[in-house]
């Protein structure tokens, strides 16, 4: 099943003043960015992080997932929560990279 894009704006609401947010489709599913980095995947209208020291203790005790067949466990993020998933989310963009630019072929 498919992300519903309804869901992915109500996503983006629960989150909205923390940045700028968009998402990006791939096969149904979506992956959010804040301020170009990647964040969360958005799949079957279940919003995933990954797992990582840095929100270890804040995700203590949350549901772990797998988004997609062949990805590793990720903590599921209650959504719902919009003051934790900000906070979550904020301390997630401080260790996240900027994707590396790929470089076209002409």
């Amino acid at each position: 099943m498919a992300t519903s894009t309804e869901f992915l704006d109500f996503v983006l609401e629960q989150l909205q003043g923390i940045g700028v947010l968009r998402y990006r489709r791939m096969f149904g599913e979506a992956m959010v960015y804040l301020n170009d980095r990647p964040v969360m995947l958005v799949c079957n209208d279940t919003v995933f992080v990954k797992e990582h020291p840095a929100i270890a203790n804040l995700m203590r005790g949350a549901e772990i997932g797998i988004p997609y067949d062949g990805a590793k466990e990720h903590y599921i993020l209650d959504i719902d929560n919009a003051d934790f998933s900000k906070q979550v989310i904020l301390e997630l963009e401080k260790v996240t990279p900027l994707p590396k630019s790929r470089k076209k072929k002409v």
